[in-house]
């Protein structure tokens, strides 16, 4: 039998309840931690007495932000040059040394990335290495000082467990299946037009574009003609001639997202056309949960539709799957986009719109579970490619003060020793 099941699953089954979630529930713990100490004073004096037989006012306390050694950025294909100089730019910034691997699939950036940017940059501190998956695991034997990795939650698992191996810490910016409600009191067309734009943006080859719609059937009836709709007027009667449609980026995942046409039925395109890497920006409805597109991240123009009946069906439906790196939500009362928000996790959330919200640098992007685990932009960057270095300096001089830390201790010493270990305020540097 284990012996800390059941305590789990009752502390799990409420933070589900939404109970730890208000700032009342936050502070009358925090109130109650504080009579704790109170209350309890000589006892846990006493107790650390028994255990361990068991200064710093006038010292200077600060944080210095510290490069971190030797990082390396293990970069995707989907967006090859700016997933690569986002983290570069603050691993930089942060006076690291910086290995950059970029991914073998997109050829063309690769070579550009291995063949030129060293140029601009002082290659005693700065290298690229090329390689395919075989090559990636051998570099990850090697030690680093920290690891930054965008990609699948696969292989995010490969990375981290090569980096358990040396104590390395690590950015995992991974994705997932980003959940999309739209609430029966929405207008279709506008949903569609902002749907479309996020789903088929790069074809759908990207990491927070919303991965599936949650709707009810009357709501799917309306969206339908909205969709194909916004379709034709982005992309012409012909998509493939469309210079606005981008392509899959090879053979394999082509194979992978045409075998997921097969799943619940069509109802708007589902064209494809293997030679030239092209599937048509497509609409699934019919579709059961356990069928194969609802199993892994779709990452092409590919939006499957499925139904439920109100915004708490919706909310048990995400919550019962892993935490996405992104969720979406479009209603006209913000009461309802507030219960998507409150009754769920994920690593960003938008409400009545996709996912502009990472194009902005004063926020961070970053997962949570299943999705990633750290964040980046902008200073976030900075921040995740610095070791926060807590500093003290004390005066060399002023003993007779510091005496009264040192045993033996009377009651008067005691009540100093507390005051000088009280709060004090702390400075960046």
């Amino acid at each position: 039998m284990d012996p800390f099941q059941d305590t789990l699953q009752r502390l799990r089954e409420a933070f589900k309840s939404g109970r730890t979630r208000s700032a009342e529930f936050r502070a009358a713990q925090l109130q109650g931690l504080g009579r704790f100490l109170q209350e309890n004073k000589q006892l846990l004096q006493d107790a650390l007495a028994q255990d361990l037989h068991k200064f710093t006012k006038l010292d200077s306390v600060f944080i210095r932000k510290e490069p971190f050694g030797l990082v390396l950025i293990i970069a995707p294909w989907n967006y090859p040059v700016n997933l690569v100089l986002v983290p570069l730019v603050g691993a930089l910034a942060a006076g690291n040394c910086v290995v950059l691997k970029p991914s073998e699939i997109s050829q063309g950036t690769e070579k550009v990335l291995a063949e030129v940017l060293p140029q601009y940059l002082d290659q005693s501190c700065f290298a690229v290495v090329l390689g395919g998956p075989q090559e990636t695991g051998q570099l990850l034997e090697h030690k680093f000082d920290y690891i930054f990795f965008t990609g699948s939650p696969r292989v995010g698992r490969i990375v981290m467990t090569a980096a358990a191996k040396h104590l390395t810490p690590v950015t995992l910016e991974l994705g997932g299946k980003n959940p999309c409600y739209v609430d029966d009191n929405c207008d279709p067309q506008t949903v569609a037009n902002r749907v479309a734009w996020f789903r088929y943006f790069n074809a759908g080859q990207t990491c927070v574009a919303p991965d599936y719609v949650l709707c009810s059937p009357e709501m799917q009836e309306r969206l339908l003609p909205a969709l194909q709709s916004t379709i034709t007027r982005f992309y012409g009667d012909d998509p493939q001639s469309s210079p606005n449609l981008g392509r899959i980026i090879n053979q394999k995942q082509f194979q992978r997202l045409r075998a997921l046409l097969g799943c619940g039925r069509v109802a708007i395109g589902g064209q494809s056309d293997e030679s030239d890497r092209y599937i048509a920006p497509t609409v699934l409805v019919d579709v059961q949960e356990t069928e194969p597109v609802m199993q892994e991240e779709i990452f092409g123009p590919i939006l499957p539709i499925l139904n439920v009946w109100s915004v708490d069906e919706a909310i048990e439906f995400i919550n019962r799957r892993e935490k996405p790196l992104a969720l979406y939500a479009f209603s006209n009362s913000s009461q309802v986009v507030n219960q998507m928000l409150e009754r769920t996790s994920s690593g960003g959330f938008a409400g009545n719109d996709g996912f502009l919200y990472v194009s902005l640098l004063s926020v961070p992007l970053g997962g949570v579970g299943h999705s990633g685990m750290g964040r980046y932009h902008g200073k976030f960057t900075f921040d995740t490619f610095s070791h926060h270095r807590t500093c003290m300096f004390a005066p060399s001089g002023l003993e007779k003060l510091k005496e009264i830390r040192y045993p033996p201790y009377a009651d008067w010493n005691q009540q100093l020793l507390r005051w000088g270990m009280g709060s004090k305020s702390c400075t960046l540097l």
